[in-house]
């Protein structure tokens, strides 16, 4: 699943080749909605893992890539890398083509409309660019979920906070020693906070160049404190990093039963 900050960098990129520019064509999956010809790219931008893409028209194209989606560049005349069956975007411009593959929402909406400023109400404060704005993170959750909520639900839950995917998940409870397994009536306000400033630090942290990494000790000996390390040693304290499938929306989630022992 991308990141938020995945997002923020394709955002940018994007905006930096299409901002200002003429597109030939923006064709789309036909279950996404209708294609249309030449029209000015005004920006592109992103709240959470949501890309807009927008017209001087004031319509906007947003985009979630889900699990398994991903944007590419070709030059024109240039083979694709996958099928052109699963192109849910294709922006057509004189010299090259950008390929969203693999999206899991596609949506036209008018940047003023409706549906548009309610789509934006239903997302958390944007982690990278509100930063964690603990007041109002937990004023949602005290709106919005139960007491009963395993803490894996809440950090991936964008109506609470917007970035966060699966790998910060993993390495934010790590950082934090707590069990994928607590629940958030067993989390004290403070906590809770400090979870998301800790997931809004890495986040920012890893805007740049090069690969995600949320552990920077010099040793060479990875990146990433437990996620993706199944069966490894803990680079704190040796045992195995163990990974377990669980929440709502069951997701991979790593984690070491030594450094985060507790509920279960």
């Amino acid at each position: 699943m991308p990141e938020g900050d995945t997002i923020h960098k394709i955002a940018v990129f994007l905006d930096e080749q299409l901002r200002d520019r003429y597109v030939q064509r923006v064709r789309l999956r036909p279950m996404f909605g209708a294609s249309c010809g030449s029209r000015l790219v005004a920006g592109v931008g992103r709240e959470g893992k949501h890309l807009f893409v927008t017209f001087d028209d004031g319509m906007q194209l947003r985009s979630h890539l889900g699990m398994y989606g991903s944007w590419h560049r070709y030059r024109r005349g240039e083979g694709w890398r996958r099928p052109m069956r699963q192109a849910s975007i294709v922006i057509e411009t004189a010299c090259m083509d950008y390929v969203c593959f693999n999206a899991k929402e596609v949506q036209w909406l008018r940047a003023r409309g409706f549906r548009r400023v309610d789509q934006g109400n239903r997302l958390g404060p944007d982690l990278i660019k509100d930063g964690a704005r603990t007041d109002d993170i937990l004023r949602r959750i005290d709106a919005l979920l139960s007491p009963d909520t395993a803490v894996v639900d809440l950090l991936l839950d964008q109506r609470i906070a917007a970035g966060i995917g699966n790998v910060y998940k993993s390495e934010v409870l790590f950082l934090e020693r707590l069990s994928p397994w607590q629940r958030l009536r067993h989390l004290e306000p403070g906590t809770v906070a400090t979870l998301y400033r800790r997931a809004s630090l890495l986040l920012r942290d890893n805007l740049g160049g090069g690969p995600r990494k949320t552990r920077d000790n010099g040793d060479r000996r990875g990146r990433l404190w437990v996620y993706g390390r199944y069966e490894l040693a803990c680079f704190c304290c040796g045992e195995a990093i163990q990974r377990v499938t669980v929440g709502v929306n069951p997701r991979s989630t790593y984690w070491c039963g030594s450094c985060q022992a507790g509920h279960r």
